[in-house]
Parts: structure tokens; C-alpha cells; sequence
């Protein structure tokens, strides 16, 4: 594809988790980009010129020339083949590429639901509003979740062999989350934290993933 300096444009706020799974690809990638903020406080996502792009209105929206892409996964799917095939974050081989697109699902379809309640409840709201009690059951359900991450773990470097691949990015940028946590109760990791202490040095995590939560 070429030169894609002037092409690249993300649409959504730095503190959504999916966001920062897609800035963290382009770092990955090294790939230019303009990011536009959308979304909650910065409004945008509702407009009817937003709603043309993503009729969704939620981030990040990528819109490159005249193609525009949204959900987040996808959008780094399209990134990986579309600007670095040869780059093994999103590997060729047919059994290994079904794998890092099972824990992209996995993410979504399993790992989203119940990291959202723990998070809207712990992060969003002020400390006078915390229901703890409810929050700590949301803990446990999610913690349910996490077992199956660290048993991953046990017996892979990373989520698809000795590669880092997206299934990393999505998975970490959860785990940031869930590992971020404070006051409530949660079982120790162990492969879990050993992998996340790995990929949490890799400049992209710092840069867009690390930031305090908001």
C-alpha cells in the first residue's frame, strides 16, 4: 500500500481499551497516523457525519482514503495485512492465524463482558459511589476468565507459541485492566503476571496502554 503518511486516521479517545489496542498495533506496525478524539467527553461519535463512518458510534473508527473500518479487532487485522503482511503479529501459517483469531474473539465474546461491569464500577465512578460489595462478585466472575488466560500461560511464552502477536495486544490490554485493579480481592496469576511483565515493556504498551486508567 505504500506511503501511508497522510492516509491513517483513528477515530476515539486514548482512554478506551480499544482503542489503545489499535494504537499499540500501530506502534507495533510502525505505521503513521492522525488520532482524532471521539467519544464520551469529547462527543463526536453521535454526529451524523460520525454515524455515516460507524453507525455503531462507538471507537475507534480507521479511516484510511477513502475505506473506513470499524471494530477494533478488525481494524488490526486489516492493519497487519493491509501495511506489514510479512510482520508475525498476525502470522500466514493457516493453524497459527486461527489461533491468534480465537483469542481476538475470545477477548470480545468472553473476556469484554465481564471486565466491563469490574471496570465501570471500580474506575468510572467516585469513591463515595462504589458498591463493593457487588463490584467483588464481579471481581470473582471475571477472575473465572482470567484462569483460563493463566493456564494458557503455563505452557506458552506467549498466547500463540514464542510470537507476539495481536492476540498479545488484545489480550494485554485487558490485562492491564484486570491487573490495574485496587481494593478488591483477586487470586494470584502467576503465568498471567509473568507474561504481563513481558509484554508490558514493549513501547507500545507504555506509550498508549500503561497510562493511568480513566
Amino acid at each position: 500500500m505504500g506511503d501511508n503518511k497522510r492516509q491513517l486516521k483513528i477515530w476515539g479517545r486514548a482512554n478506551s481499551v480499544n482503542v489503545q489496542k489499535v494504537l499499540w498495533c500501530l506502534a507495533e506496525l510502525d505505521l503513521a497516523y492522525e488520532r482524532i478524539d471521539a467519544g464520551m467527553a469529547f462527543g463526536r461519535n453521535t454526529e451524523p457525519d460520525y454515524l455515516t463512518m460507524n453507525p455503531n458510534a462507538r471507537v475507534p473508527t480507521l479511516v484510511d482514503g477513502d475505506y473506513v473500518l470499524w471494530e477494533s479487532n478488525s481494524v488490526m487485522r486489516y492493519l497487519a495485512i493491509g501495511y506489514r503482511p510479512e510482520s508475525p503479529l498476525y502470522p500466514q501459517a493457516p493453524k497459527l492465524r486461527a489461533g491468534v483469531d480465537r483469542w481476538l474473539d475470545w477477548t470480545l465474546s468472553t473476556l469484554q463482558p465481564v471486565d466491563r461491569p469490574v471496570f465501570w464500577g471500580l474506575v468510572r465512578p467516585s469513591a463515595g459511589q462504589r458498591d463493593m460489595v457487588a463490584i467483588q462478585k464481579d471481581v470473582d466472575a471475571e477472575a473465572k476468565v482470567w484462569l483460563i488466560a493463566d493456564e494458557r500461560l503455563a505452557t506458552h511464552r506467549f498466547f500463540e507459541g514464542d510470537t507476539f502477536t495481536l492476540a498479545d495486544i488484545a489480550v494485554g490490554a485487558f490485562a492491564r485492566r484486570w491487573l490495574g485493579f485496587e481494593g478488591v480481592s483477586k487470586p494470584k496469576l502467576a503465568h498471567l503476571d509473568r507474561w504481563f511483565a513481558e509484554i508490558s515493556e514493549r513501547p507500545g504498551f507504555q506509550q498508549f496502554v500503561a497510562p493511568p486508567m480513566s
